[in-house]
């Protein structure tokens, strides 16, 4: 089978990257169109048509005034979608894979044209667009339009399955399949109890709905002798004023103990962000799916996160860490309180995330499923319906892929 894989910003890369090998391996063949790689992207392995933005991504158009940018970017991703469906009429791919539609009113009036060419999928990373973002205005609108436009949908949690359908998509057209890992396994680390100082990290994209400013706020409250036996890591690419990150740490007394670095993070650095004696923390505002807690469980770290999407559906509450209610503070504290004082309690979270990631599907069977998507999809397009998008028997054995380079999530 053919698959043209779509993802015109490179919005989830390291997601793409897997995919596009699991899919490889299961026998598909697959072309990943994007935009071209800049410095910040670093290194990667995965091979990329470099089909979008060729005027926005210039060094004249990223120096313009923040509007007239955005006014560039539109305009060239109408350029690039006009450039993409004549790449695909010669390529004639069996399926189209969206990844992301970044102007939903305007790729809903385009999809047609694609569909004539092959069905069109979409996975919907963020059933919330942008995570909710006060950036993302202009990505509201059209979103269900867009979700409309295509053959069919694949979220990765329930709650995203039970969005779509509220917002009126048939669920007949809706696959719900899981994230797939994007870490490898560190080996196991029986030794790690947890002792000495204690570091909280969040790792990945540095943005207002994940709540850096929620984990400074619960670790300054936290008793000042506990606030000396931890430390808090804030690492990754920054999406948003870091300054008043700092700030914040400085008013409430804690910036000795915070270590922010806003920078780009390679894959070798990954176990030592979550080495023996750290815990993953997720005080998030919104989500769907993460990445990066697969990077943490791979790594057996505890989970500290707010009860939504992929953490409430994948964590148990006080087994391999803790969920939270989003935005609570107080609670937030507490958990963190507790894994200082009880170091016993948190080898034991650490322990169980180690055991949980042997569990969760790999990324063999989420090939399998994805082509049993595309093949209803391109059945139910011959036939001018729609059909029940969910495989009921095992998935065959595939051989085992290795990890593309560059394997941190973004969201």
């Amino acid at each position: 089978m053919r698959v043209a894989l779509i993802d015109p910003s490179l919005f989830t890369l390291p997601y793409d990257g897997r995919l596009m090998q699991a899919l490889q391996c299961a026998g598909a063949e697959v072309e990943l169109h994007g935009r071209a790689l800049t410095p910040q992207d670093g290194v990667s392995a995965v091979p990329i048509e470099p089909t979008f933005y060729r005027m926005a991504g210039g060094r004249l158009a990223r120096r313009l005034p923040r509007a007239a940018r955005l006014a560039v970017k539109g305009a060239d991703h109408l350029a690039s979608m006009r450039r993409l469906r004549r790449v695909l009429r010669v390529a004639r791919p069996d399926v189209i894979h969206f990844q992301w539609l970044p102007l939903p009113a305007l790729d809903a009036r385009l999809l047609p044209a694609f569909r004539r060419l092959a069905p069109v999928v979409l996975t919907v990373h963020d059933t919330d667009p942008f995570n909710g973002s006060p950036t993302a205005r202009l990505q509201r609108l059209g979103f269900v339009q867009s979700l409309r436009a295509c053959d069919r949908l694949i979220v990765h949690t329930a709650q995203g399955a039970a969005r779509l359908v509220a917002l009126g998509l048939p669920s007949a057209r809706i696959t719900q399949l899981p994230h797939g890992p994007l870490g490898t396994q560190q080996a196991d680390a029986a030794a790690d109890a947890m002792q000495g100082e204690l570091g909280f990290v969040l790792f990945g994209k540095i943005k207002p709905y994940k709540g850096a400013d929620l984990l400074i706020e619960a670790f300054a409250a936290l008793p000042a002798a506990l606030r000396h036996q931890a430390r808090l890591r804030i690492v990754g690419q920054a999406y948003m004023d870091t300054g008043a990150l700092l700030r914040q740490a400085e008013a409430l007394g804690v910036r000795d103990r915070l270590s922010l670095e806003t920078r780009f993070v390679d894959d070798t650095e990954i176990p030592a962000i979550f080495a023996p004696g750290t815990v993953a923390v997720f005080p998030y505002r919104e989500i769907e799916a993460s990445g990066v807690l697969s990077l943490a469980l791979a790594n057996g770290r505890p989970v500290f996160a707010s009860r939504l999407g992929s953490f409430a559906e994948t964590i148990t509450d006080g087994v391999q860490g803790r969920l939270l209610p989003p935005g609570d503070v107080p609670a937030l504290t507490q958990a963190m309180q507790a894994a200082i004082q009880d170091r016993a309690l948190a080898a034991s979270y650490a322990g169980a995330a180690r055991a949980l990631v042997q569990a969760l599907p790999g990324w063999d069977e989420i090939a399998w499923r994805t082509l049993a998507v595309y093949r209803e999809a391109r059945a139910a397009s011959a036939a001018g319906a729609s059909a029940p998008s969910l495989p009921t028997s095992s998935p065959p054995s595939l051989p085992p892929s290795s990890p593309p380079s560059r394997a941190r999530e973004l969201a």
